[in-house]
């Protein structure tokens, strides 16, 4: 058998075994598997090192400009940079809809913007205007052309689409077998906060931790999940920061609800003491939902070690430290007109391969779950996130001794800061692959300009999965069935 590439020597980890082995591939694919492969135009050394699927990250903002106005720094050109030089061998980023749009101009819009991307990549679209067009026409074309899922909002002004809204979107995401992912705020709470700290004249960047509540997405994720049940639709939670709104999102999950849900490293690296800096630095820090305490950080890896959260995500956001990004309306303007979202996408991998793996947190198998063979099965992306003749040689091998100390530079994207700068972390990915192809080697860029190609995801399995039946819905079709 001739192989383009062997990687050998190395233990092969998934997401349910690890054992030592050689990988064959050939033309982009692994065609084979096996204690020890001979050949290969090019033999990769992998002893002492872990070859892994490569990550694929599943929430990013890229070359997307906000409801407001702001476009994210990194395009898709540098944030696929970043996403390979933090092990990610594709990614999923969101394709926004603003209001007034159709869908079909944005996904025309996106399609152009992504040609740049060195890793293969899908879109997860951002619905706001679900007109009757975008329901009935736009959405189920977009579905049949390989993008079968998107998000909705419970909050922001120009965002939500209301509980009647979401009902909507998810009976048609249903019917197209599309899975609806959810950012839940309870709008009504974080504007009443943000009103009476307003009135008080707290409105440094530090007051941001606090203008958020808790309970406003706590609120938000059972209603959303009460919706999801109503609708017999499935549903992801997206950036859980919360105690509260991991364990409604278990419970759901315990009584057969079709619920998959996230965290984000910030909600476990960070607190609501770092919005609290000298001047505007605590602006850096500012994202929605905020990071809370160190308490919600040690239950959110509870619930990451005990299997509520299907990933862990970096919700990419990178507005600039300057008046292109967070401070937009002036260097000194109230959390409120600050842009929303750090920037992670390279940090995301070493950071939980470091406070997971290395810590003893979490299990290699664990960690390759939550990084990659998840997300490829929740979304869709069949030929990744996994290490099996047939698949994409979507690979990253990584050394899980090396430590390093996360700087700027180390972060390649169009960021003029990192929130993980400092942080001394274990693991690193020495190569990243993209369909057999090396991305990056040793710290160096391999990869060209475009060589990554759009994904086109399979409707979402729910074999096994029948979600609970809500008596008034299964007698409303009973009596249409007698019609």
């Amino acid at each position: 058998m001739e192989f383009d590439t062997v990687i050998h020597g190395g233990t092969i980890v998934t997401a349910s075994e690890q054992y030592r082995g050689d990988i064959g591939i050939r033309d982009g694919r692994i065609i084979a598997v096996a204690e020890r492969l001979d050949g290969g135009e090019r033999r990769i050394d992998a002893g002492g090192r872990l070859v892994m699927p490569g990550g694929i990250e599943a929430h990013a903002h890229i070359a997307q400009e906000s409801a407001s106005g702001i476009m994210t720094a990194d395009d898709y050109l540098s944030g696929s940079i970043s996403a390979a030089f933090g092990g990610n061998s594709s990614f999923i980023p969101f394709a926004a809809q603003h209001r007034g749009q159709s869908i079909d101009d944005v996904i025309a819009t996106y399609d152009a913007l992504s040609k740049p991307s060195v890793i293969d990549y899908s879109y997860h679209l951002i619905v706001s205007d679900p007109t009757e067009a975008v329901l009935t026409e736009q959405l189920p074309r977009a579905f049949a052309r390989g993008i079968t899922s998107l998000k909705v909002f419970t909050t922001y002004d120009l965002l939500n689409i209301g509980d009647a809204g979401m009902l909507d979107i998810l009976s048609v995401a249903r019917d197209h077998g599309a899975l609806t992912m959810v950012h839940a705020e309870n709008h009504a709470i974080v504007a009443w906060m943000n009103r009476e700290l307003a009135t008080r004249g707290m409105t440094a960047p530090k007051y941001h931790a606090i203008s958020r509540p808790e309970l406003a997405e706590e609120e938000a994720i059972n209603r959303v999940i009460t919706l999801a049940q109503l609708a017999g639709a499935p549903l992801f939670v997206v950036h859980v920061s919360t105690a509260g709104g991991a364990a409604r999102v278990q419970r759901a999950r315990a009584e057969g609800a079709i619920v998959f849900a996230e965290t984000c490293p910030q909600y476990m690296a960070l607190t609501r003491d770092d919005l609290d800096r000298p001047g505007m630095e605590g602006a850096k820090y500012i994202c929605s939902p905020p990071v809370r305490d160190t308490a919600t950080q040690d239950a959110l890896w509870r619930h990451v070690q005990t299997g509520t959260f299907d990933s862990v995500s970096s919700d990419h956001a990178p507005y600039r430290y300057d008046e292109t990004g967070k401070l937009m309306h002036g260097p000194d303007a109230p959390y409120s007109k600050i842009a929303n979202g750090m920037p992670g996408i390279a940090a995301r991998l070493p950071w939980l391969f470091s406070e997971g793996v290395a810590a003893g947190r979490l299990r290699p198998e664990e960690f390759v779950a939550l990084t990659s063979t998840n997300a490829a099965r929740i979304f869709g992306v069949d030929k990744k996130g996994r290490i099996a003749p047939g698949m994409d040689a979507d690979i990253a091998i990584w050394n899980p001794e090396t430590v390093r100390t996360v700087t700027l530079e180390d972060q390649h994207d169009n960021m003029d800061y990192t929130p993980f700068e400092g942080m001394e972390l274990t693991g690193v990915p020495e190569i990243v692959m993209n369909r057999g192809t090396v991305i990056v080697e040793h710290g160096e860029l391999r990869a060209k300009e475009g060589q990554g190609r759009f994904v086109a995801r399979s409707r979402i399995d729910l074999t096994g999965r029948p979600g609970v039946a809500v008596k008034e819905t299964a007698l409303m079709h009973a009596a249409e069935g007698r019609e």
